[in-house]
């Protein structure tokens, strides 16, 4: 059968509800989030009875981060309430429920749903701990048949991981559909769970986790200590552990063990510490007092002020309860371990210390390898549901199997044992059959993964059709390589430049590869991708090439580097073959620029674009100013009789004040992506659709636009502008270098020495943004900008 999901309902609006109908529009589909009614509301009135969903809708609007990609996409949400809009399920193709977490209200909500829905919905449950078979208990054939588990991790936006638990009844078909959608529509990584207590991350995250809380007080670390070693260190995020909590909410974090222990009886590696004493009563002494973490301002960190009025995070003291100022912990270990590029470097350097801070990471990580290794195969038969869990669902760095791997499997096990962490029994029956890791490497990729029950590897699928870059190093297929850049032959007529400097910077490397691409394709390919696997795209022009060119006054080589970056945007613009870049994560000042230059845009949708050459004491001047007035002046100076001067300042204060879009949604809505360009979902799709875009316009007979030419405002909007500024600086939004640059900017973009309104050429306003670049650069006032900005990552208002 086939299935198709264009209207959803979500029936909860607490934060995961509404979160999960927010991405659902994030995603394109309509979607109706449905609450209870209040008590006490009235007949007839809607907003009264509305009450509850509408203040927890505009709850999840006010969230930060944002839970939508673009303020516009809030049209594709209605808002209801389970007794006057229950209607909308009977037209939903999905519907997720995400309520209290209690079986008989959720069999009952699901009695109501079995009996209006259409015999093709699917129906689900974001349960995170109730088995998800007792949830369709008593439920119709077509029912079970079409129900299962989606257990999404919050906010669904930002955390990739969706687990699927299917039923015994649940039909194949069904489970596959949301499989694709979840990792087509909604950029999800999918892992397929048995249906078991908490899942697969909880189970791991709160079976470690507990540990981890027991081990900590046992032996008197402060929240400081742990959360100066526990964090990327080991390959966990910046939240480490306490910061973590605070973030999830430390009433959540009670909740999720009280509910896990009672269905965990079986698993003593976890319930010993689920139920120890000290670490519970921590918690619900926490709770009790209304110190909930983040939002509740106060958690294991409560936000201070010191003396001077700066902002502080003062640490819980875990011994006398009060929130004591922040220390600084220096461990041996840490220092010897930081700076290596690799997590089993790292963890082997802190495995071999003897410090405070070793022995907790030797705790941490080899009782985390026990437990993992424990609960297979009752909650996965391999390895790998459980690591693509913790790397999704909780952003660790590799999941615990994998770093073993790192380690040496059978090493680790001797030195497991040794500390009072047995491994299970099937890893040492593993190694005694002569296999030595859980992966199957082939040339540094996993192949295959060691299947418990089949006690062999078994083979890792990998889709048919997508490209990864890894299968074109080393091969023939790379065409030209340089420290800065490489060239691929990626199949089909396509081929792809990858940038690889630091942070993705622009330099002449990449430069020189893009252009011997330009030539290749020219003749041999059918269209170019640019993108790559980075986690950002390009975060601008190599600063330290720029500054240090700017203080030795070679002006020339400078604005060759301008004059190079602005005849590769042209020529992209211009090429008569379609060039595709694929953005994803930063995309700034020249990144922005090459982006905006593509024939074609498909983008990450967490792209975060745009031009912020102000920050750095400078203008864009890589095609980006004459590109943003192409683009949001032009189009309106095209009708007769249109006033300029809103256009142009919108044009001018996104790039005066160095508007970054947070979205890819977003950028559209700016003007740096067009109707036309493509948003994709799945991070890891984003250089397959790319290329499937190449081959379709070139199918589809692609060529080039006519050259054109661009709107200048003249003398007076110049003037306009200037005024604009000044009366910013006057007011202290902006400093008075500040204002400097915004006049250079203005008089770029009014075209120069225009007397009156003109049309002009691009080359026009490429000069002079190359001469508007170059005047800045000779100021020490940018250059110290541009340290600021190279030594401590920060802009200086100067």
């Amino acid at each position: 059968m086939n299935y198709q999901i264009n209207k959803a309902v979500v029936i909860g609006a607490g934060t995961m509800g509404a979160s999960l109908a927010a991405h659902l529009a994030n995603a394109g589909v309509r979607v109706t989030l449905l609450d209870i009614v209040p008590k006490d509301a009235p007949e007839g009135s809607k907003a009264a009875r509305n009450k509850i969903v509408t203040e927890l809708w505009d709850r999840c609007l006010k969230a930060k981060p944002a839970n939508l990609m673009g303020a516009d996409l809030k049209t594709l949400v209605s808002l209801g309430n389970l007794e006057d809009d229950f209607d909308a399920v009977a037209e939903a193709d999905w519907v997720i429920e995400a309520i209290v977490e209690n079986l008989k209200i959720k069999v009952d909500l699901m009695t109501r749903v079995d009996e209006v829905r259409k015999p093709t919905c699917i129906v689900s449950t974001n349960t995170s701990g109730i088995p998800v078979k007792d949830i369709a208990a008593g439920r119709s054939k077509g029912f079970k048949q079409h129900f299962l588990g989606t257990h999404f991790f919050n906010p669904p936006r930002y955390l990739k991981l969706l687990e699927i638990i299917p039923t015994a009844d649940t039909s194949k078909d069904v489970t596959e559909f949301i499989s694709w959608f979840g990792e087509v529509r909604l950029g999800k990584g999918i892992v397929l769970c048995k249906d078991t207590p908490n899942f697969i991350g909880n189970r791991v995250a709160f079976g470690t986790g507990a540990f981890g809380m027991d081990f900590i007080m046992r032996n008197g670390y402060t929240v400081d200590e742990v959360d100066s070693v526990t964090g990327p260190l080991i390959g966990n995020p910046k939240t480490a552990t306490f910061r973590l909590i605070d973030l999830v909410g430390v009433d959540v974090w009670e909740h999720v063990g009280k509910n896990l222990a009672p269905l965990v009886q079986h698993d003593k590696l976890a319930v010993k510490y689920l139920q120890a004493e000290a670490p519970n009563k921590l918690i619900h002494t926490m709770v009790e007092r209304g110190w909930l973490g983040n939002k509740s301002k106060v958690g294991f960190y409560k936000e201070v002020r010191n003396a001077e009025g700066k902002k502080e995070f003062h640490s819980l003291d875990l011994q006398t309860m009060e929130h004591v100022a922040p220390t600084k912990p220096r461990f041996d270990s840490v220092k010897a371990a930081k700076d290596l590029e690799n997590l089993g470097d790292r963890l082997k350097v802190m495995l071999e210390a003897d410090d405070r801070a070793a022995k907790l990471v030797s705790a941490l990580t080899l009782q985390s390898f026990q437990y993992a290794s424990s609960i297979i195969p009752e909650v996965a038969d391999t390895a790998k549901p459980i690591d693509d869990a913790m790397r999704w669902g909780f952003m660790h760095e590799a999941g615990p199997f994998e770093t073993w791997d790192m380690l040496g499997v059978k090493e680790t096990v001797k030195r497991m044992k040794a500390a009072g962490y047995p491994a299970a029994k099937w890893v040492e029956a593993m190694l005694k059959a002569g296999v030595e890791s859980f992966y199957q490497y082939k040339n540094d990729e996993k192949v295959g993964v060691y299947d418990v029950s089949k006690e062999k590897y078994v083979k890792i699928k990998k889709p048919a059709g997508m490209v990864f870059l890894k299968d074109f190093r080393g091969t023939k297929k790379m065409i030209a390589s340089n420290a800065g850049a490489s060239l691929f032959d990626i199949g089909d007529g396509v081929a792809l430049v990858e940038f690889h400097t630091k942070m993705n910077a622009l330099d002449d490397d990449i430069f020189n590869i893009t252009t011997e691409a330009l030539d290749r394709v020219e003749k041999d390919f059918d269209g170019l991708v640019i993108g790559n696997e980075a986690d950002n795209f390009s975060a601008g022009a190599n600063l330290f090439m720029v500054v240090v060119a700017a203080q030795q006054q070679m002006w020339d080589q400078l604005n060759g580097a301008v004059d190079k970056l602005q005849k590769m945007n042209m020529r992209m613009r211009y090429f008569p073959k379609p060039v595709v870049v694929a953005p994803a994560g930063l995309a700034l000042g020249g990144g922005c620029e090459v982006t905006m230059h593509a024939s074609r845009v498909v983008a990450a949708s967490e792209t975060y674009i745009g031009l912020v050459e102000l920050g750095a004491g400078v203008i864009p001047a890589g095609a980006g100013t004459k590109e943003y007035m192409r683009r949001i002046i032009n189009p309106a100076m095209k009708t007769d009789g249109a006033e300029v001067l809103p256009f142009l300042q919108r044009a001018f204060l996104q790039i005066g004040q160095a508007k970054v879009a947070t979205s890819a949604e977003e950028a559209r809505s700016m003007g740096i992506l067009t109707p036309c360009d493509r948003i994709v979902m799945n991070r890891e799709h984003l250089l397959t659709e790319a290329k499937r875009e190449v081959l379709a316009m070139a199918a589809a007979g692609y060529h080039p636009p006519a050259p054109e030419l661009i709107y200048a405002a003249g003398r007076d909007m110049y003037n306009a502008m200037r005024i604009g500024a000044w009366s910013f600086k006057e007011g202290k939004y902006i400093t008075e270098y500040d204002s400097h640059i915004a006049t250079k900017l203005a008089y770029v973009m009014a075209g120069g020495e225009l007397s009156k309104p003109a049309w002009v050429s691009e080359q026009h306003i490429l000069d002079l943004e190359r001469e508007a670049f170059l005047s800045l650069c000779g100021d020490e006032r940018t250059q110290a900008r541009m340290w600021s900005l190279l030594q401590t990552g920060k802009p200086l208002r100067n």
